[in-house]
């Protein structure tokens, strides 16, 4: 008898375990979400997820929130303020590698989609055409940060490069303008805004087929986060997972979702392109699930960042990532 009644208590709290994640009336659990900047494409997918019900079909309330930057975003979450940040993994390792608690629990951009602009009359190619030129060179910004590294490994002489420092936000009308030959930028956001105001098909050189891989696009929780809310992670990774596959079959549906919590949003064209260009940068799934981190990743940023930043010892390579949420 008393076997029998540890069976009914176990099959009840089993019901009502699994009530909690699929039936409506159950109260789901509070998930907070922070991107790194303000709303772009690359969030498409996830704004989709949410508008889709894939959330709260895990039992999840997710809340997105915009961010001001990297360090701030990273701040929030090591004050329990998130459960998760969005951003690229690069800024993760680098916080990592000085000393802050936290993992990269999937990348889904092993390489940041890096491009270099320059206008017809003035083309740049391939990377020895950067030689003599001008490029803007904005604190923070991917593509002229490793600009070194990139030189080293075309054998371009960085040294005939004029790198012009500029606020990231001015860039843009410097190039414009032809005050700049050059500028680095995303293909995923920043492209097809630059393009629609210049009127003009850009030449683009893509860092990225030039060996140039900074790790982005990322997901990253505090190990505090992954002590207490290991399940809560797994579920929200398994439905954004199958919130990318939704948006690369209907990247329509994804452009509207992002537009309804986007009041400023440029135009649905606009954001269409970028979100299909983020799923393109998101390698599909085959002998791992999306988001998969992968060790020559890792290794191949601590290397990026010991050429631009002096850091300490490098640490475990089990301290800066885990895919035990993709399992």
């Amino acid at each position: 008898m008393m076997k029998f009644r540890c069976w009914i208590a176990t099959a009840v709290i089993g019901f009502l375990l699994t009530a909690a994640t699929i039936v409506p009336g159950f109260a789901a659990e509070a998930f907070n979400v922070r991107f790194s900047y303000k709303f772009k494409g690359e969030y498409g997918f996830l704004l989709l997820g949410q508008a889709k019900g894939l959330y709260a079909d895990a039992g999840l309330d997710v809340k997105f929130g915009e961010g001001a930057g990297s360090p701030a975003a990273l701040g929030a979450l090591i004050q329990g303020q998130e459960d998760v940040v969005v951003l690229p993994a690069i800024f993760a390792i680098s916080a990592i590698q000085k000393g802050m608690p936290i993992k990269i629990v999937a990348l889904y951009q092993p390489a940041a989609p890096s491009v270099i602009l320059s206008h017809a009359n003035n083309p740049i190619n391939v990377p020895k055409d950067l030689e003599g030129k001008t490029i803007a060179a904005p604190v923070g910004e991917l593509g002229t940060t490793y600009l070194g590294i990139f030189c080293e490994k075309n054998n371009i002489d960085c040294s005939k490069i004029k790198k012009i420092q500029i606020d990231i936000q001015a860039r843009v009308a410097q190039f414009l303008g032809n005050r700049i030959d050059a500028i680095a930028a995303y293909r995923t956001n920043d492209l097809p805004i630059i393009e629609t105001k210049a009127n003009a098909k850009l030449v683009v050189l893509d860092q990225v087929q030039y060996g140039l891989a900074v790790p982005g696009l990322a997901v990253v929780t505090s190990n505090s986060k992954i002590t207490q809310r290991g399940d809560a992670l797994k579920r929200f990774l398994k439905a954004t997972s199958a919130a990318i596959e939704a948006t690369r079959k209907d990247p329509t549906a994804a452009t509207s979702a992002l537009k309804a919590a986007w009041p400023s949003a440029p135009s649905d064209a606009i954001v269409q392109t970028q979100i299909e260009e983020t799923s393109k940068s998101i390698p599909a799934a085959t002998d791992r699930p999306l988001g998969w981190t992968r060790t020559q990743s890792i290794e191949d940023a601590l290397k990026l960042l010991e050429s631009t930043e002096s850091s300490s010892a490098r640490k475990n390579l089990s301290d800066y990532y885990t895919n035990d949420f993709l399992k």
